[in-house]
């Protein structure tokens, strides 16, 4: 049985952690840290978990998590980097939701995110935690920096083409659209539903402080530099990520791509390409660590157009965390992971 601790267990994602973790067969949630919620038991202030997880709240420290196998950190960019190193030397395996170990580039990762980085000697050993990608990296962390919800849903639509060189990868775009849990649980005016309700917008158009993320990983698959415009967008729902992506075909033969993508991620078990044509709906994947994808040829043109949606909560952030847990423990990748999408 793996002992596992969560620090951050009052965020959405520390939530949906342990809404998973709850029905793991060989996982034991033994630490849960809130620094407002100390003392307090799970269920109480959770009370969606009554009869799942009866661990009380108690304050991140590292002696107290020191005895895990691993460590979820469901933070805000900051906090993991304060304390991975030493969780690492005490022989705990970190997984990190926040951004703290995304970026390859401490410089790069202090002007996006707007602070100095604790221990950029941590950077290196990090492993991009995109199973899709770097599965075999991930058998063997002890560090890993899960993906962003939007860089998640970006890369796997893109993947398949840029790994086999068919597209221009200097004129790539991602109009990309996310429901207002995105933005965490804290509160502020921009995410009230009285703000968001009966509305949408784009924001960050001039960069998102995902596109350096998006890029590092797209330019990790290509081998070579990319070009890509990303424009985030906030929409009036709690869940949900849906990403068009626009690639131009380096060649006419798009009819091809379909067949491209299902034998691409036929051995996927988190990943569903639809039938050529299809409009995936965020309602398909709500709740379940799925992304489906389905390829559009407009007109027939060089064009291609590839619709991405996943849960942000889910395949965007704990699930995916989840699934690198298995892989980093050599469990059945999608323990704890088999559950539909909930309907309506």
């Amino acid at each position: 049985m793996v002992r596992v601790g969560i620090v951050g267990g009052t965020g959405y994602t520390g939530v949906e952690l342990l809404r998973l973790l709850a029905l793991h067969k060989k996982v034991e949630v033994s630490v849960v840290t809130s620094r407002n919620d100390a003392g307090k038991r799970v269920d109480e202030v959770y009370p969606s978990l009554r009869g799942f997880i009866d661990t009380v709240f108690t304050a991140p420290e590292v002696d107290g998590l020191s005895d895990c196998d691993a460590v979820f950190f469901a933070t805000p960019n900051g906090t993991a980097m304060l304390m991975a190193e030493q969780l690492m030397a005490r022989g705990v395996k970190v997984i990190d939701l926040s951004a703290d170990f995304r970026l390859k580039d401490p410089g790069l990762w202090e002007k996006w995110y707007g602070m100095e980085h604790a221990c950029p000697d941590l950077i290196e050993q990090a492993v991009y935690g995109l199973p899709e990608f770097n599965r075999e990296a991930i058998k063997n962390a002890k560090l890993i920096a899960c993906p962003g919800c939007y860089p998640t849903a970006v890369q796997l639509g893109f993947l398949p083409l840029i790994e086999k060189g068919l597209v221009e990868v200097d004129r790539l775009v991602a109009d990309v659209k996310s429901g207002v849990s995105g933005a965490g649980r804290k509160a502020q005016l921009t995410t009230l539903m009285g703000e968001t309700g009966e509305s949408f917008k784009a924001y960050a158009a001039s960069g998102h402080r995902h596109l350096p993320e998006v890029i590092q990983g797209l330019e990790m698959i290509a081998k070579r530099s990319v070009g890509l415009t990303f424009v985030p967008h906030l929409i009036p729902m709690i869940r949900g990520i849906h990403t068009t992506l626009y690639a131009p075909l380096l060649e006419a033969g798009g009819e091809a791509v379909q067949a491209l993508y299902e034998q691409r991620y036929i051995n996927e078990p988190f990943v569903d390409v639809l039938p050529y044509g299809s409009h995936p709906d965020t309602r398909n994947v709500r709740g379940g660590n799925v992304c489906q994808i389905a390829v559009h040829q407009p007109q027939g043109g060089r064009m291609l157009v590839v619709l991405s949606v996943i849960d942000n909560l889910v395949k965007g952030a704990s699930g995916q965390a989840l699934q690198n847990m298995n892989l980093m423990f050599g469990f059945d990748e999608a323990e704890g992971l088999r559950i539909p999408a909930l309907y309506p």
